[in-house]
């Protein structure tokens, strides 16, 4: 039965403490204090790596506002395949594009908490003041998409939209011979 020996393990962690940061990522001393690589105070460098971080954020947030958009294609082309007829396949993905606008807008503000700047603990997190841009990017995706299911269902002749859809709630008035005495 073999154990394994520790000792030789923190001969070779030294040896790998010994090695430079990948790049783009900033030297770590033992305290957890950043250290510059070019002579400055660990200050700076730290503060450069949170806004470094805040800039991620905010990329990874305005990628998220626009992942609607990027689906839009796909969805465009299930419709496309779903046929122009009323059968059951082309109804559920129809109801399918129509709901899911509905149940993303619902969430926003939770899906865009991890975004905030700060910390995403903080009440300020899920308010609709943060992110505002991204969140109206964010809408407006979701409004072609409910938008593209419209038209589908307009295709498909679901929406009235002549006027032989609506003779039902006309009204019309007493027959002519009637009306004479």
């Amino acid at each position: 039965m073999t154990f394994l020996d520790y000792a030789s393990l923190e001969s070779s962690n030294s040896k790998r403490n010994k090695l430079p940061p990948p790049p783009g990522f900033p030297e770590v001393s033992k305290g957890n204090k950043v250290q510059s690589g070019e002579g400055g105070d660990g200050r700076s460098s730290a503060a450069e790596a949170l806004r470094s971080h805040e800039a991620l954020k905010t990329k990874k947030a305005w990628e998220f506002a626009v992942s609607p958009l990027k689906s839009l294609p796909m969805q465009a082309f299930m419709l496309y395949m779903s046929g122009g007829g009323v059968q059951v396949f082309s109804m559920g993905i129809v109801a399918m594009l129509l709901l899911s606008p509905f149940k993303s807008l619902s969430t926003m503000n939770a899906a865009f908490a991890s975004f905030a700047p700060g910390p995403s603990s903080s009440p300020t997190a899920q308010s609709l003041s943060t992110l505002p841009l991204q969140k109206l990017a964010y809408l407006a995706c979701n409004v072609l998409t409910l938008a593209l299911g419209l038209w589908k269902c307009r295709s498909m002749g679901l929406l009235p939209t002549g006027t032989g859809d609506w003779l039902a709630f006309e009204s019309r008035g007493p027959a002519p011979e009637i009306s004479l005495f």
